[in-house]
Protein backbone atom coordinates (compact mmCIF):
# COMPACT_ATOMS: atom_id res chain seq x y z
CA UNK A 1 0.00 0.00 0.00
CA UNK A 2 2.70 2.33 1.08
CA UNK A 3 4.31 1.78 -2.48
CA UNK A 4 1.15 2.11 -4.25
CA UNK A 5 0.53 6.12 -2.71
CA UNK A 6 2.41 8.04 -5.23
CA UNK A 7 0.34 6.22 -8.08
CA UNK A 8 -3.05 7.24 -6.31
CA UNK A 9 -2.05 10.59 -6.23
CA UNK A 10 -1.16 10.68 -9.83
CA UNK A 11 -4.39 8.94 -10.64
CA UNK A 12 -5.68 11.37 -9.11
CA UNK A 13 -4.08 14.11 -10.82
CA UNK A 14 -4.87 12.58 -14.13
CA UNK A 15 -8.63 12.35 -13.45
CA UNK A 16 -8.62 16.08 -12.37
CA UNK A 17 -9.29 15.36 -8.93
CA UNK A 18 -7.55 17.74 -6.45
CA UNK A 19 -9.79 17.28 -3.50
CA UNK A 20 -10.75 13.96 -1.66
CA UNK A 21 -11.75 12.15 1.05
CA UNK A 22 -12.75 9.44 2.34
CA UNK A 23 -13.88 7.86 5.61
CA UNK A 24 -16.30 9.30 8.15
CA UNK A 25 -18.20 12.21 7.42
CA UNK A 26 -19.51 14.97 9.37
CA UNK A 27 -20.59 18.55 9.87
CA UNK A 28 -17.45 19.95 10.96
CA UNK A 29 -15.40 18.11 8.34
CA UNK A 30 -18.14 19.70 5.51
CA UNK A 31 -17.34 23.51 7.21
CA UNK A 32 -13.15 22.50 6.84
CA UNK A 33 -13.56 21.20 3.24
CA UNK A 34 -15.55 24.21 2.68
CA UNK A 35 -13.12 26.50 3.91
CA UNK A 36 -10.14 24.47 2.21
CA UNK A 37 -12.40 24.57 -1.53
CA UNK A 38 -12.48 28.28 -1.05
CA UNK A 39 -8.57 28.91 -0.81
CA UNK A 40 -7.61 26.16 -3.43
CA UNK A 41 -10.05 28.04 -6.16
CA UNK A 42 -9.40 31.34 -4.70
CA UNK A 43 -5.93 30.73 -5.71
CA UNK A 44 -7.56 29.56 -9.00
CA UNK A 45 -9.45 32.47 -9.44
CA UNK A 46 -12.63 31.02 -9.65
CA UNK A 47 -15.46 33.22 -9.12
CA UNK A 48 -17.36 33.58 -6.09
CA UNK A 49 -20.63 32.43 -7.41
CA UNK A 50 -18.79 29.36 -8.75
CA UNK A 51 -17.24 28.37 -5.39
CA UNK A 52 -20.12 28.80 -3.66
CA UNK A 53 -21.84 26.10 -6.26
CA UNK A 54 -18.88 24.05 -5.80
CA UNK A 55 -19.33 23.87 -2.01
CA UNK A 56 -23.35 23.23 -2.07
CA UNK A 57 -22.63 20.55 -4.14
CA UNK A 58 -20.23 19.10 -1.60
CA UNK A 59 -22.46 19.61 1.38
CA UNK A 60 -25.60 18.32 -0.52
CA UNK A 61 -23.68 15.09 -1.30
CA UNK A 62 -22.20 14.73 2.55
CA UNK A 63 -25.72 15.51 3.82
CA UNK A 64 -26.53 12.27 1.91
CA UNK A 65 -23.39 10.30 3.35
CA UNK A 66 -24.33 11.58 6.47
CA UNK A 67 -28.29 10.20 6.60
CA UNK A 68 -27.82 7.24 4.17
CA UNK A 69 -24.91 5.83 3.98
CA UNK A 70 -24.81 2.13 4.93
CA UNK A 71 -21.56 1.61 6.07
CA UNK A 72 -21.44 3.35 9.49
CA UNK A 73 -19.38 3.36 12.80
CA UNK A 74 -21.54 3.24 16.18
CA UNK A 75 -19.92 4.48 19.26
CA UNK A 76 -22.39 3.81 22.44
CA UNK A 77 -20.99 5.95 25.13
CA UNK A 78 -23.81 5.82 27.36
CA UNK A 79 -27.52 3.96 27.58
CA UNK A 80 -28.78 6.70 26.32
CA UNK A 81 -25.81 8.82 24.01
CA UNK A 82 -24.69 7.10 21.13
CA UNK A 83 -21.95 8.76 18.46
CA UNK A 84 -22.70 7.27 14.75
CA UNK A 85 -20.54 8.09 11.92
CA UNK A 86 -21.02 7.42 8.61
CA UNK A 87 -18.85 6.30 5.75
CA UNK A 88 -18.51 7.68 2.33
CA UNK A 89 -16.28 8.87 0.18
CA UNK A 90 -16.27 12.81 -1.69
CA UNK A 91 -14.10 15.07 -4.54
CA UNK A 92 -14.05 17.61 -6.14
CA UNK A 93 -11.73 17.88 -9.24
CA UNK A 94 -11.71 20.11 -12.59
CA UNK A 95 -11.86 19.08 -16.07
CA UNK A 96 -12.94 20.38 -19.21
CA UNK A 97 -13.24 24.04 -18.07
CA UNK A 98 -15.70 23.24 -15.31
CA UNK A 99 -15.46 21.99 -11.56
CA UNK A 100 -17.12 18.65 -10.75
CA UNK A 101 -18.10 16.85 -7.36
CA UNK A 102 -18.20 12.97 -7.34
CA UNK A 103 -19.55 11.11 -4.29
CA UNK A 104 -20.07 7.58 -3.09
CA UNK A 105 -21.24 5.43 -0.66
CA UNK A 106 -22.74 2.13 0.32
CA UNK A 107 -26.87 1.49 0.25
CA UNK A 108 -28.62 -1.39 0.80
CA UNK A 109 -30.13 -3.19 -2.65
CA UNK A 110 -33.56 -3.03 -1.62
CA UNK A 111 -33.20 0.97 -2.19
CA UNK A 112 -31.11 0.81 -5.07
CA UNK A 113 -34.16 0.33 -7.88
CA UNK A 114 -36.00 3.46 -6.30
CA UNK A 115 -32.90 5.66 -6.12
CA UNK A 116 -31.90 4.69 -9.83
CA UNK A 117 -35.37 5.55 -11.12
CA UNK A 118 -35.35 9.01 -9.11
CA UNK A 119 -31.97 9.90 -11.04
CA UNK A 120 -32.94 8.77 -13.97
CA UNK A 121 -36.14 10.90 -14.67
CA UNK A 122 -33.80 13.95 -13.07
CA UNK A 123 -31.18 13.37 -15.39
CA UNK A 124 -34.08 13.44 -18.27
CA UNK A 125 -35.22 16.92 -17.28
CA UNK A 126 -33.97 20.01 -18.36
CA UNK A 127 -33.48 23.12 -16.64
CA UNK A 128 -36.83 24.52 -16.81
CA UNK A 129 -38.34 21.07 -16.12
CA UNK A 130 -36.39 20.38 -13.12
CA UNK A 131 -37.72 23.86 -11.64
CA UNK A 132 -41.07 22.78 -11.98
CA UNK A 133 -40.44 19.28 -10.49
CA UNK A 134 -38.92 21.09 -7.49
CA UNK A 135 -41.73 23.29 -6.97
CA UNK A 136 -44.15 20.26 -7.04
CA UNK A 137 -42.34 18.48 -4.91
CA UNK A 138 -41.58 21.29 -2.34
CA UNK A 139 -45.97 20.95 -1.65
CA UNK A 140 -45.88 16.94 -0.98
CA UNK A 141 -45.02 15.08 2.06
CA UNK A 142 -41.42 13.69 2.11
CA UNK A 143 -41.22 10.31 2.10
CA UNK A 144 -41.44 8.55 5.35
CA UNK A 145 -38.27 7.07 4.87
CA UNK A 146 -36.61 10.42 4.25
CA UNK A 147 -34.70 12.50 6.37
CA UNK A 148 -34.87 16.15 5.07
CA UNK A 149 -37.64 17.22 2.39
CA UNK A 150 -36.59 15.02 -0.32
CA UNK A 151 -35.59 17.96 -2.61
CA UNK A 152 -31.09 17.84 -2.45
CA UNK A 153 -31.01 15.17 -5.80
CA UNK A 154 -33.54 17.75 -7.28
CA UNK A 155 -31.48 21.10 -5.75
CA UNK A 156 -28.47 19.35 -7.40
CA UNK A 157 -29.76 18.32 -10.82
CA UNK A 158 -30.93 22.50 -10.94
CA UNK A 159 -27.74 23.45 -9.84
CA UNK A 160 -24.94 21.62 -12.31
CA UNK A 161 -24.38 22.57 -16.06
CA UNK A 162 -24.22 19.09 -17.77
CA UNK A 163 -27.13 16.15 -16.44
CA UNK A 164 -25.85 14.22 -13.27
CA UNK A 165 -24.29 11.04 -13.77
CA UNK A 166 -24.66 8.00 -11.15
CA UNK A 167 -23.94 4.50 -10.99
CA UNK A 168 -24.33 1.17 -9.19
CA UNK A 169 -22.37 -1.42 -8.75
CA UNK A 170 -23.07 -4.51 -6.51
CA UNK A 171 -21.28 -5.57 -3.93
CA UNK A 172 -22.70 -8.15 -2.74
CA UNK A 173 -26.37 -9.85 -1.84
CA UNK A 174 -26.99 -6.97 0.90
CA UNK A 175 -24.76 -3.70 -0.56
CA UNK A 176 -24.14 -1.46 -3.64
CA UNK A 177 -21.59 1.29 -4.04
CA UNK A 178 -23.48 3.85 -5.21
CA UNK A 179 -21.29 6.64 -7.24
CA UNK A 180 -23.00 10.34 -8.07
CA UNK A 181 -20.94 12.80 -10.42
CA UNK A 182 -22.21 16.31 -10.86
CA UNK A 183 -20.26 18.73 -12.91
CA UNK A 184 -20.55 22.65 -12.18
Amino acid sequence: MLTDLYKFKQDLNRQGIFFCFSGPISQNLVSEIGSILEQKMGLEKASRSTVLRVFSMVVEKAQNIIHYSAEKYIDKKTDRDEIELRLGIIAVGYENNHYFVLCGNKIHNKKAGKLKKKLALLQSMNKEELKKYYREQRKKEPDKESKGAGLGFIDMAKKANKPIEFDFKKIDDEMSFFSMKTVI
